[in-house]
């Protein structure tokens, strides 16, 4: 039995396919399932039951997974306490929203590479929805998402929180005096869409406010919900430190409302039987570095 022959378990136990664990290890499919023939024989007992569809864990499997995961960070501790540097390498898959890479991401980034210079960071950036299920099925290692873990074998780490506001251009800010139902009935809301945690909160805003928009118009990104606003094509909620950046210049107008916009809370979502300290790493570098509510360097 060796390291590699239980590192191709652990992923091959953990991704979603033997494909995508093969590329996880940079290895081809057949070659990985050289390593686990090789680890069954050493067993003695099969670790996959590979009747059906896609290929589960035998009973062995399982008990052996979390002693696999085990063995592995204590390898990677072994090599960082002893090997030059002390430092992490490999590759880094890391999800996030558009509002962290916006704001506070490129310090994480900065963070990151300063500690541990040998590792490749590779970031996505998608709705927490598609991440959260990219998490699931190992595509990632972790992701900034919003709100609590959504899937039973995630965990999440409180990070911390975004602040909103309503804008609009100035032309139509200038017939709105306070955000309430009478004026969504005339006006269009310019949104992210479903999938997103800040639907979620601008859902609860709707139903506290008793209020139906005229019309919906979404986009999948903040900056086209921002030159929408800017163009008087409805109102909308932005990030604070965006809103703010384009308040000062001119571009929008805050609202005032009835009803307060609740904060949002983000966390970081990681498998919770994944160990790797590189997965801690990544952890501790949004720690350090978060602010959702930070200027981001373009607006």
């Amino acid at each position: 039995m060796t390291l590699k022959q239980l590192e191709a378990f652990y992923w091959a136990a953990t991704c979603a396919s033997f494909a995508l664990a093969s590329e996880r290890l940079h290895l081809s499919v057949s070659s990985l399932s050289k390593r686990l023939a090789e680890l069954e024989s050493a067993l003695g007992a099969p670790l996959f039951d590979r009747a059906g569809h896609r290929a589960r864990l035998t009973e062995a499997g399982q008990r052996l997974l979390p002693l696999a995961a085990d063995l592995l960070q204590r390898a990677e501790q072994a090599r960082m306490a002893v090997g030059p540097g002390a430092t992490l390498s490999g590759i880094a898959h890391l999800g996030t929203g558009e509002l962290a890479s916006m704001t506070w991401l490129a310090r994480a980034v900065a963070w990151l590479r300063a500690r541990h210079p040998a590792m490749e960071l590779r970031i996505e950036v998608d709705i927490g929805a598609h991440l959260a299920r990219r998490v699931e099925q190992a595509e990632l290692d972790a992701a900034v998402i919003s709100g609590a873990a959504s899937r039973p074998t995630l965990s999440a780490l409180p990070l911390g929180q975004a602040a909103f506001v309503w804008c609009a251009s100035a032309e139509l800010a200038a017939g709105i005096e306070r955000l309430d139902a009478e004026s969504w009935s005339r006006h269009t809301l310019v949104a992210l869409p479903r999938g997103s945690g800040v639907t979620q909160l601008q859902d609860g805003w709707m139903a506290r406010a008793g209020a139906r928009p005229r019309a919906v118009l979404s986009c999948s990104q903040w900056g086209a919900v921002a030159s929408l606003l800017a163009a008087g094509q409805g109102i909308g909620m932005l990030p604070l430190g965006l809103a703010d950046g384009l308040v000062q210049r001119g571009i929008l107008c805050r609202l005032a409302a009835t009803e307060p916009l609740s904060t949002l809370d983000y966390g970081f979502h990681f498998r919770h039987n994944d160990p790797r300290p590189l997965v801690a790493a990544l952890r501790q570098a949004c720690l350090e570095t978060v602010d959702f509510d930070a200027p981001g360097p373009f607006f």
